[in-house]
């Protein structure tokens, strides 16, 4: 690409530090000169939904949001932020909101949808605004694949930069880790394609240390054969959580990199849009993808469909185009509240606490509980592989909470506690990038070495701290 720079640049444009700036004011009439009609302003038209992230209970609230339609609606936007002191962040289509981009210029980039499938180099072109469920349909006639993850409502581009945990990350590693380059616009504004060979601190950085180094506008992903994928999911009454989580804990201890398992306790409300199976009712189910032959799974899945009063089971083959359906996860918009946490290990003690806490006669006022479990390449990454390196938990937990009456915060919080504290001296306090809560750091997500490298690489690249994202490093 012949407008891509790939030489390191540093901005000298940008006030330095300390001196004075030109109020926000110049700066945005200039970017509305520059972008008629997609600059959005406080209190505008159009400006509630604009600010607010896919969490609408989530402050959002930035110095004006600009809705680029093109690469160089980005270099330009981030050129004039640079002249005149202000800070820019990105958000796709509004998945990772936090308060960190507060008083930012915000870039939605979801219009960036250019995606090209190279099937002899194995490698997908993703643009910053395509979805996993865009991606995953374009790649099922390919019988290759990409590291999605759950949903297939998250931007490919939000999901790889937070390293991305996917159904077949036991069996590949994180989706950051089949990265072959971002193409992303620097702090000088300048368009350049970040490539191991190119700048590896920087492309190290990107696999997995967020957006805080520039506005990426595409990355190119490994692609990986898919074969015939199996999935589905087995549901029972929450009544069954205790010898579900006992036979689930006992199979991915054996459980070959092949197989990925997830456990869920579901709260479902008396919604009408809800399926009448599942409407006010709950459960315990456990969600899985195999990349194998069915004869092996029905021998691993054995001690789970031998227990009573299974409800639902719908594991068979799966089209990759409708690999989100497994887990089947709100793509609406929504308010919530979330934890999670990485879990050392999941021994018969801890299961037998989290039932007590969470299951069937408690009243809980979190509509899911899930259990993932991990290892495989997980543990096996290196600290070259980005900032994640390996993985040596064994499990993670997520809890969600849908905070859509008075006193429900409070409430949610409070069980959060509740579910740390079964979880015990099993919980190694951290978690996944992309998993953290919405005013939660990086503290809690990489090593101490990890972060001093990610603000090193942050420091050369952008000294003076053009760009600010959900997660600052």
């Amino acid at each position: 690409m012949t407008d891509i720079d790939t030489r390191p640049s540093l901005t000298t444009d940008r006030p330095p530090a300390g001196g004075p700036a030109p109020g926000p004011e110049t700066a945005l009439c200039e970017l509305e000169a520059v972008l008629p009609g997609q600059v959005l302003r406080p209190g505008g038209p159009g400006w509630e939904s604009a600010r607010r992230g896919w969490a609408v209970n989530v402050d959002q609230q930035p110095l004006a949001v600009v809705t680029v339609q093109d690469p160089e609606d980005v270099v330009a936007a981030v050129r004039c932020a640079g002249r005149h002191g202000l800070s820019v962040s990105t958000q796709p289509v509004g998945h990772g909101a936090t308060t960190a981009l507060t008083g930012t210029v915000l870039l939605r980039t979801g219009a960036l949808q250019d995606l090209d499938v190279d099937v002899e180099r194995r490698v997908a072109r993703v643009g910053a605004g395509v979805k996993w469920g865009t991606l995953l349909a374009a790649l099922e006639p390919t019988g290759l694949t990409a590291l999605a993850g759950s949903s297939p409502d998250p931007s490919v581009v939000g999901f790889t930069l937070g390293g991305g945990l996917s159904w077949f990350s036991r069996a590949l590693g994180l989706c950051a880790h089949s990265t072959v380059a971002f193409d992303l616009v620097d702090a000088r504004g300048v368009r350049r394609r970040i490539s191991a060979a190119s700048d590896p601190d920087l492309f190290w950085a990107l696999r997995g240390g967020g957006g805080d180094f520039g506005v990426v506008l595409a990355v190119e992903v490994a692609l990986h054969e898919a074969g015939p994928l199996l999935g589905g999911r087995l549901l029972w009454p929450l009544e069954m959580a205790r010898p579900v989580l006992q036979a689930f804990r006992r199979i991915t201890a054996e459980a070959p990199d092949e197989l990925s398992l997830w456990a869920h306790l579901f709260r479902f409300p008396p919604l009408p849009e809800l399926p009448e199976l599942l409407r006010g009712r709950a459960f315990i189910s456990v969600d899985l993808t195999f990349l194998g032959a069915p004869a092996e799974l029905d021998g691993l899945l054995a001690p789970l469909r031998q227990l009573p009063v299974l409800v639902l089971d719908t594991v068979g083959r799966v089209p990759l185009s409708e690999l989100g359906g497994i887990a089947a996860e709100p793509v609406d918009p929504m308010p919530t509240q979330e934890y999670s946490e990485l879990l050392r290990t999941l021994d018969a003690a801890t299961v037998d606490r989290l039932v007590d806490a969470a299951g069937a006669g408690v009243e809980l006022p979190l509509a899911v509980v899930q259990i993932r479990h991990l290892g495989g390449a997980l543990a096996r990454a290196t600290t070259e592989d980005g900032p994640n390196g390996a993985v040596p938990e064994e499990y993670s937990v997520f809890c969600l909470g849908v905070p859509v009456a008075p006193g429900l915060p409070e409430a949610i919080d409070a069980a959060f506690d509740t579910v740390r504290a079964a979880l015990g001296e099993q919980r190694a306090g951290r978690a996944f990038f992309n998993f953290l809560g919405h005013e939660s750091d990086l503290g809690s997500t990489f090593s101490a070495p990890a972060r001093e490298r990610l603000r090193r690489v942050k420091a050369e690249t952008d000294p003076s701290g053009l760009f600010r994202s959900n997660r600052p490093v």
